[in-house]
């Protein structure tokens, strides 16, 4: 007869097969290692955009779609070099990080919010120069929409970051330069002034009355203000057209995007334009900053995520409803989680940190513990690169000079669920010069600020607000 299996052998034996069972909850190790960076396609396009040409701009045919275009395709560079080129960037998006962090500010606090509106202005008074904004703002997006009837086709900017949808108009007290002549609302037949007791008046955050009309003021912390009448106005997107949406006719607009007529307003409060359409959805494609191609901004149906998309929870600051907060656990790079508390990607009770989608910050931001970590893995995981000097606000960077390729740990976002995000390695190092210096695209926002998602970390990736369901979806390679 055969000898009975020891028991101590037996127990020992059922213990491997249950730890066998469940290795993905013991361990903080994830599937995706590492990444590969084409290093030489990198650098070959930095050099489309300093000799790109204005690339004509043609109307989708999808009804409610607009055609998205980087910053440096629709207009030719001032800069003779990709390393000057990338300091303006730099410069623009601590601005633009500036902002939003004063507007959260303002927000919390509405008693710091001083009007600016003079009530007592005449037509006579909004006559003034044209100055010049090449050194302002941010805006590194834009779409074409048609204002007006018949609608006058003019370059705006796109912000999830804003609710006010406005553009500059004659006459003007104060105006920047921009591409298309300024908007007349005297030659629009579908063009008509709000009266002060309107919702759409009561929704705004600072606002005034003239002879029985609306006035509005949109201030963007950093300095930068429009200001002028609040009207409704019909918007075209394609063949599709969209009547009686609120909009501001800026007579004073100090400097904020140059080149553009204005803005488009995508964020989450009721006078967004995605809330004045009353669609459920929004998704927009970000193609590389270094590229001529374009992608769309869509609304309603053809917005909806796919199957194989990446979801997160929508979040809501109460104290903050113009901001898209997505609710995300965690980082991990190579593999491994990072040990970063979840009470830094949080709102807390006073309506400050978590983390939001926006598409007008460009290098991802993340409480300086949180960067702390991401960064001290990265640098763990390419030992074997050789360091360069700091750029700007990068402290990580490399000289990845005479390179074809190398492998880099991969960085992901993770999400409620068990959901993550990798990221391709283009979207996190990236080229800072023709030369060969790469840097590490994160940066610390300081100890119990708002991290935001910017929209390096976005290129490439069809992003998808579902309003009705509260869901934001990542859907890589659908542009």
């Amino acid at each position: 007869m055969a000898e009975a299996f020891p028991k101590h052998l037996l127990m020992f034996s059922l213990l491997l097969l249950l730890l066998s069972l469940v290795p993905l909850s013991l361990s903080r190790s994830l599937p995706f290692q590492t990444t590969t960076l084409s290093v030489s396609e990198s650098l070959l396009k930095t050099q489309t955009p300093l000799n790109a040409q204005p690339i004509p701009t043609t109307t989708p045919s999808s009804p409610l779609s607009l055609l998205l275009h980087s910053r440096d395709s629709l207009r030719q560079t001032h800069h003779t070099d990709y390393a000057s080129l990338t300091l303006s960037r730099l410069t623009r998006d601590s601005a633009r990080v500036r902002s939003l962090q004063s507007r959260l500010s303002l927000s919390l606090h509405p008693s710091n919010l001083k009007p600016l509106i003079d009530p007592d202005l005449t037509q006579s008074d909004l006559e003034g120069p044209i100055v010049s904004g090449t050194s302002q703002g941010s805006g590194e997006y834009f779409s074409r929409l048609g204002i007006g009837r018949p609608p006058k086709p003019l370059f705006v900017v796109l912000d999830t970051g804003s609710d006010v949808t406005w553009v500059q108009c004659s006459p003007c007290t104060d105006c920047y330069q921009q591409s298309d002549p300024l908007f007349d609302p005297s030659s629009s037949s579908s063009y008509s002034p709000l009266p002060c007791d309107s919702s759409q008046c009561h929704s705004l955050d600072v606002s005034a009355c003239r002879n029985g009309s609306c006035l509005y003021q949109v201030s963007y912390g950093d300095g930068s203000y429009t200001v002028g009448d609040f009207a409704t106005e019909s918007l075209t997107l394609g063949p599709s057209s969209a009547d009686r949406i609120a909009v501001g006719c800026g007579h004073d607009n100090e400097g904020l995007f140059v080149g553009a007529a204005g803005l488009l307003g995508l964020g989450a409060g009721p006078l967004s334009f995605p809330s004045q359409l009353k669609v459920d959805a929004f998704s927009y494609c970000l193609v590389d900053r270094d590229s001529s191609a374009s992608s769309t901004l869509d609304f309603g149906a053809s917005a909806a995520a796919d199957a194989a998309a990446v979801s997160a929870p929508l979040m809501r600051n109460p104290k903050m409803e113009t901001f898209y907060y997505v609710g995300m656990t965690g980082m991990s790079v190579g593999g491994e989680l990072l040990s970063i508390p979840a009470s830094l990607f949080a709102v807390d009770e006073a309506g400050e940190g978590g983390v939001i989608v926006d598409s007008g910050t460009a290098v991802t931001r993340l409480q300086t513990e949180a960067y702390g970590a991401l960064r001290d893995a990265f640098k763990r995981g390419t030992r074997g690169l050789p360091a360069a000097e700091g750029v700007a606000l990068f402290d990580t960077c490399y000289d990845l000079s005479g390179r074809e390729s190398v492998e880099v740990p991969t960085v992901a976002f993770h999400f409620p669920g068990g959901k993550s995000l990798p990221l391709p390695a283009k979207n996190y190092l990236i080229p800072v010069n023709s030369d060969g210096t790469f840097c590490f695209a994160f940066a610390p926002t300081g100890t119990g600020g708002l991290s935001i998602i910017g929209n390096v970390q976005q290129q490439g990736t069809r992003v998808s607000f579902d309003r009705a369901n509260s869901l934001v979806s990542f859907s890589s390679n659908k542009c």
